[in-house]
């Protein structure tokens, strides 16, 4: 199928390519064409499915259309339905997403963002990796728009949109401990991320302000890229090395799958043995019975947020003098396992 060109909108409508470019780059009033015209020749440019060159588009304008979008892992539950809100947003306003997962590695994390700086996108959206601070204070001194997502550097002034860990946390603990669970467990990851630390400290400042003592032998610590057996035997063992457990808190919704299935390798019940939440919502945790409480981001509010802030970065000839974060509630999911 031929692809229709400037030309054929000029031939179909009667005016010269000139003014059908100027009409089409919305520069109608400017350049004094008249409404009647310009209603024409964008009718005929929808009837005939006119796309513009983006090659020529970016020449002429400075501008690829195009955002990149730099997480942990496109594959998550999180991360899949983040990215599909952003998405979904960017394409109101004519730009597409590329799609990058670093697997929380630096080296990848690296070689993504210089894989988008070459292909010139226009901004970026990125999920802070342990390391990456200098990377993002280079893009900073030169004036790209940029948003952190689920996390921050506290010493790198870029914005970020992110939930409230610590009130999640604090949530969560307050509920296991009005249900009368004392002795609780906190399974996290070994990563050096702001946001994993402020669970953690959430976990501990929560015991304190109810004024149980808090054990760090009851904290335990998967490596992040854990497999999966390895994690399972690991979880089993902490739990079987602390038989007074009431309630365990994950710090993350695949840290709770797995400790599902040891739970199930040991044959305790839930809750009747020991309760469960998780921090982060999981498709499963609502199949799984008894049903798993959680803490639930606001995906589509951190996504929507998130894209806003770069858009309207993107408005303007410097960067947004807004350098602060956001932080967003979550909600707690109450169901059978606590």
């Amino acid at each position: 199928m031929k692809k229709v060109s400037l030309k054929d909108i000029a031939t179909l409508s009667g005016a010269s390519p000139s003014t059908v470019s100027f009409v089409l780059n919305g520069k109608e009033k400017e350049m004094r064409i008249s409404e009647r015209l310009a209603k024409k020749i964008k009718a005929v440019a929808t009837r005939e499915g006119y796309k513009p060159n983006q090659v020529a588009v970016s020449l002429r304008t400075g501008q690829s259309k195009i955002l990149g979008l730099i997480v942990e892992s496109i594959g998550g539950n999180f991360f899949g339905a983040l990215a599909r809100i952003i998405e979904h947003e960017a394409d109101k306003y004519g730009y597409r997403i590329v799609y990058c997962s670093t697997e929380n590695n630096l080296a990848k994390g690296q070689e993504m963002i210089r894989m988008l700086s070459n292909s010139q996108v226009d901004g970026y959206l990125i999920t802070p990796v342990e390391g990456l601070e200098k990377d993002i204070e280079e893009l900073l001194r030169h004036k790209k728009p940029l948003v952190l997502i689920d996390g921050f550097f506290p010493d790198v002034p870029a914005p970020y949109v992110l939930v409230n860990n610590i009130s999640g946390i604090t949530e969560g603990m307050n509920h296991l401990i009005k249900k009368g669970y004392k002795k609780i467990g906190f399974v996290t990851v070994e990563m050096d991320l702001v946001q994993i630390r402020q669970r953690e400290q959430a976990y501990t400042a929560a015991l304190k302000k109810h004024k149980i003592p808090a054990q760090k032998s009851l904290i335990f610590r998967l490596p992040y890229n854990y497999e999966k057996e390895a994690g399972v035997e690991g979880l089993c063992s902490f739990i079987r090395k602390h038989p007074e457990l009431e309630a365990i808190f994950f710090a993350t919704n695949y840290l709770g799958i797995t400790g599902l299935q040891s739970l199930r390798q040991l044959d305790l019940r839930i809750p009747q043995d020991i309760a469960v939440i998780c921090f982060d919502d999981h498709d499963i945790f609502s199949l799984y019975p008894p049903g798993i409480a959680s803490i639930k981001q606001p995906v589509e509010e951190i996504g929507k947020t998130a894209i806003n802030l770069l858009l309207k970065q993107l408005g303007k000839d410097e960067m947004s003098s807004d350098k602060g974060g956001i932080e967003i509630q979550g909600t707690l999911v109450e169901r059978g396992s606590t």
